[in-house]
């Protein structure tokens, strides 16, 4: 009976509820995401705005981490300062509280699923009637997700009942506050919502399961396990993002250990001073009482804060860029870094290249810690722009024609090299489903473009490796002639028959378009390394060379 029935409907309840929770994350970010994006950049000229704002958006989209996740994209695209990303976090979770609230006020107070049950009846049936695009889909996923929250906590209530009549809690009710904080830390960290881990909490207070004081001490490790999802976040990021990560649960972290060191003079506050005689409403309570606490406690410390993540998150990517050891004020080491940054960021450009097609064998070994293809861009996107903003400051001080035309030439190169990496970031998915296809036909193109790939990346890299200048110019465009020529051969082969036997309508497309993009990209590493190879002169004389894609 226990394992047939008890937990199971238990841990069908929290999936259910779970999947509640993402239904309408989802719905509301797609109904109101730009808005609340423009309105949290807006809501950040003020340490107090910008918890205000994150507390507002949060309390809407009923989610912290997507918040969270929101101010790590807004900081790693500069638009958010350190200081006022943090007080962003603080906000958010302070209005995540107000799930717990509705639970606690609507879900135990009322029979809910007498409500619920036709709302996700209509809500369910009406979403395979729209469009998955429209508004309408929108609004039926949020009242369908609205039901299943109330669903999964009937469920979890109704599971943790039946365990109770088969499992005697005395002993495990004597444990000390510890391990119920342990318990509360673990399941968040596994499930990734507090949110959850509340609802269960208050099912199982709500039918004497465990004490009051249990409960917090639950909550409490919640607050921490909570964080876990923004660090992972943050791991794969920049260093403003890892900031903004670490500060959350330094936030979280600390103002828990404080409480929970208090948590029995807490709890008397609660009970006994304040008087919220109901245990559901306490606990609620009890959640909002730590994170005001929090927002209090590092309001004051904010800016200090940021200095202190700033000097520990000094920037992985820094290191290696010429560009940050050198001021823009000295002309001539100043565009020698640059053009120092430019070579490399050609390099790593080419590595992205090969990494796409999975050719492990690269010109140059470049020490990495991005897991995914996304996140190797992502890093190309990131030295773009510190290059860019670099050539901005140093385009201020060169007055030189020869220094101006320089200047012009690397940024050139770069905004290339930034295209190619575009063009094979579009082409990915192609990439993997032609390696991945049975059909013959298209795995063969995959392997011949593959090989086209490696050929062309260990012939560019050599050029740029290539220490005399004299030959520069030919042998860049006897390259360009056999990109050209190649593209030419491989669309003349896709429009041959025996092609179009074996690959329909549709498959052919996408063979013409991957085609386009791969040899796209081709042209654009070309024109990187021309403009940091070939003089004024020699780059004029270039551009006027046939081409295919112009």
């Amino acid at each position: 009976m226990l394992f047939s029935f008890d937990i199971w409907k238990t841990l069908a309840g929290i999936a259910v509820f779970l999947l509640g929770i993402n239904f309408l994350e989802t719905s509301l970010k797609e109904l109101s995401g730009r808005r609340f994006k423009l309105f949290l950049r807006k809501q950040t000229s003020n340490k107090l705005k910008a918890i205000t704002g994150g507390a507002f958006v949060t309390a809407v989209l009923q989610s912290s981490s997507v918040v969270n996740l929101m101010v790590l994209a807004f900081v790693g695209a500069n638009v958010l300062t350190m200081q006022n990303a943090l007080a962003v976090t603080l906000g958010a979770n302070f209005g995540t509280t107000l799930t717990s609230w509705i639970i606690a006020t609507i879900g135990f107070k009322f029979n809910i699923e007498s409500i619920a049950l036709p709302v996700t009846g209509i809500a369910g049936i009406s979403m395979t009637l729209f469009n998955k695009e429209s508004r309408w889909f929108n609004w039926c996923r949020f009242f369908l997700g609205f039901g299943f929250l109330f669903i999964g906590l009937s469920f979890i209530k109704t599971g943790i009942e039946e365990l109770l009549k088969n499992v005697d809690l005395r002993e495990f009710n004597r444990s000390p506050a510890i391990i119920f904080f342990a318990i509360g830390l673990l399941i968040t960290s596994l499930i990734q919502s507090s949110s959850a881990t509340v609802a269960i909490t208050l099912s199982a207070l709500y039918i004497g399961a465990i004490s009051f004081y249990q409960a917090t001490a639950i909550v409490l490790g919640s607050e921490i396990g909570t964080t876990v999802k923004l660090l992972l976040a943050g791991a794969k990021g920049n260093a403003a993002k890892k900031r903004v990560a670490a500060g959350n649960f330094l936030f979280n972290t600390i103002t828990v250990l404080l409480v929970f060191i208090f948590l029995t003079p807490v709890n008397y506050l609660i009970k006994a001073i304040i008087g919220i005689n109901d245990n559901i409403i306490a606990l609620v309570f009890f959640q909002s009482l730590i994170n005001i606490v929090c927002i209090f406690l590092f309001f004051p410390f904010l800016k200090p804060m940021a200095r202190f993540l700033e000097k520990r998150f000094v920037g992985i990517y820094n290191d290696a860029l010429s560009i940050h050891k050198t001021a823009v004020a000295d002309i001539d080491l100043a565009i020698e870094a640059l053009k120092q940054d430019t070579n490399r960021f050609n390099f790593i450009v080419i590595n992205f290249c090969l990494d796409c097609f999975d050719i492990s064998d690269k010109p140059v070994n470049e020490k990495t810690h991005y897991k995914t293809i996304r996140e190797e861009y992502d890093h190309i996107k990131y030295l773009h722009g510190e290059i860019h903003s670099y050539y901005i400051l140093i385009q201020k001080t060169a007055s030189g024609k020869d220094d101006i035309e320089m200047l012009d030439r690397l940024v050139s190169s770069v905004r290339n090299c930034m295209y190619a990496a575009k063009s094979l970031k579009d082409a990915y998915s192609d990439i993997q489903q032609l390696k991945n296809s049975a059909n013959d036909t298209k795995y063969n193109f995959y392997l011949q473009t593959r090989e086209e790939m490696k050929k062309f990346c260990q012939k560019l890299a050599s050029l740029l490796e290539e220490v005399d200048t004299s030959e520069h110019l030919n042998t860049l465009a006897t390259i360009y002639k056999s990109v050209t020529e190649g593209y030419t051969s491989a669309l003349q082969n896709l429009y041959r028959e025996g092609i179009a036997e074996n690959v329909n309508e549709i498959e052919i497309t996408t063979l013409i378009n991957f085609n386009r993009e791969i040899f796209t990209s081709f042209k654009a590493l070309v024109f990187g390394a021309k403009d940091y190879l070939l003089d004024h002169d020699q780059a004029r004389y270039f551009d006027e060379l046939p081409g295919f894609i112009r």
